[in-house]
Parts: C-alpha cells; structure tokens; sequence
C-alpha cells in the first residue's frame, strides 16, 4: 500500500524566516489522524532565510536526524557541542533525557532541510549529536543508510531507534531496490526530482507512506535525490 501526500497539499506556517510544511502533525498544524508513520514521528520541510534559525531551545525523548538539502546549518548545544553541517552531510541528534540547542543559517543563502524526528526505543539516557559527510558521488545509483539504530549499519551515524534513515541520488531511467522486512512504516521523499516508487508517481518534496509492499522499486523519471526512512 503506498499513500500520496502531495506537497501541495502539507500543512505548514510560513513564519518569513522560516517556511516550513509538515508531513505530520506539528506545531501549529495538529492534525489528531495524521500524528506519524509508525516511530516516524515528524519530516518538516523547512526553508531558513539567511542569518536567522533556532534559538536554543529544548528536546527530550526522540530522535532527530537533520539532512541539508542546500545551504547549510550550523548547530551549538548544552552539551558544549558545535558544528556546521553542509548540503549532502547529516547530523543527527539523541536528545535522551534533555538537550537544549540552537540551529542557525549563517550562510549568505537560503538553507533548506529536511527534519526528521523518530521516536526511540527506550526513554532517557545521555544525550548525544553527531554528524557525518555522505557525498552524493558515494550514494549515487544505490541506497546508503546515513542513520541507523541497527548494528550492523556500521557507516551510518547512530540513533537510538528502531529505524533507519537512507538516501540515495538517481540519474533519470535509473532504479534502486529497497527490501523491507514484513510489518514495517517506511516514507519516502523526493528532495529533488521525481520518482516511480511501485507503479506510483511522487513529485519533488511529496511524501510517500509505505505499508506491506514486499519490494520496493524506486525509479527515477528525472535526476533525483531522495530520502526514505525505515522504522518500526
């Protein structure tokens, strides 16, 4: 079973430093039938002006997995850390028992992520950031686990969910194959381009949620780069 959420047709607030839309329920656009996928708890689509962001503020209990799509964002948090994290790298963040953080564009362009929160598989616990390149050149044809609550994803950075996080980049005509295990919620985003996931048409930046397809297909209709979770 594979349901279209057109993007044209997300819930969002455009805040003019920040237009953001919500692939779930969030902030704001709270939607009581639409409050995740599964552990997949939000994917924001934001748009940061330059020179603006997130002042410090608090999480706790969940995962959250940032991917620069352009631009770049720059993170500081209560744990001492600090970081710049450019388009095709990741950072990820386990909030555990609290973390307060702060996300800014320094850049003099526009910055746009995808946002990405799972929840956890046990509460608490230390926090933790971290982020890691992924050059597109690496992930170019074939999907590569970025983040990843499984062991044996030895490259991917570390959550502490049931979950992985993929992403890959296709030229047009090309296909990339994705075997889920039975029972599982997966979401899959086009950054970029346009895809046939199954037979089903999904445009740039329309989420796509996955339920009991033994295989997936994923083939580009145009250069593409996309994003697909995996979660329990």
């Amino acid at each position: 079973m594979i349901e279209l959420r057109p993007f044209a047709k997300l819930g969002g607030a455009d805040h003019g430093w920040l237009n953001a839309k919500h692939h779930f329920s969030f902030a704001s656009h709270y939607d009581a039938n639409n409050m995740g996928h599964g552990a997949l708890r939000v994917w924001n689509d934001d748009e940061i002006a330059p020179n603006t962001g997130f002042p410090a503020h608090p999480h706790a209990n969940m995962e959250i997995i940032t991917y620069v799509r352009e631009g770049a964002i720059t993170h500081q948090d209560s744990l001492g850390n600090e970081g710049r994290t450019e388009a095709g790298d990741v950072q990820v963040m386990s909030a555990g028992s609290g973390i307060r953080h702060s996300e800014y564009n320094l850049e003099p362009t526009k910055t746009r992520i995808f946002q990405i929160w799972i929840e956890p598989t046990a509460r608490g616990g230390q926090p933790t950031w971290g982020s890691k390149p992924f050059p597109k050149g690496d992930r170019s044809g074939k999907l590569v686990t970025i983040a990843s609550g499984f062991e044996d994803d030895t490259d991917a950075l570390p959550i502490r969910a049931d979950a992985r996080v993929l992403a890959t980049t296709l030229k047009a005509g090309e296909s990339a194959e994705y075997l889920p295990q039975k029972s599982r919620h997966l979401y899959l985003v086009p950054a970029a381009g346009s895809v046939e996931v199954n037979g089903v048409r999904v445009n740039a930046r329309d989420g796509a949620a996955i339920r009991d397809e033994e295989r997936l297909k994923i083939t580009a209709l145009e250069d593409t780069e996309l994003v697909l979770v995996d979660a329990a």
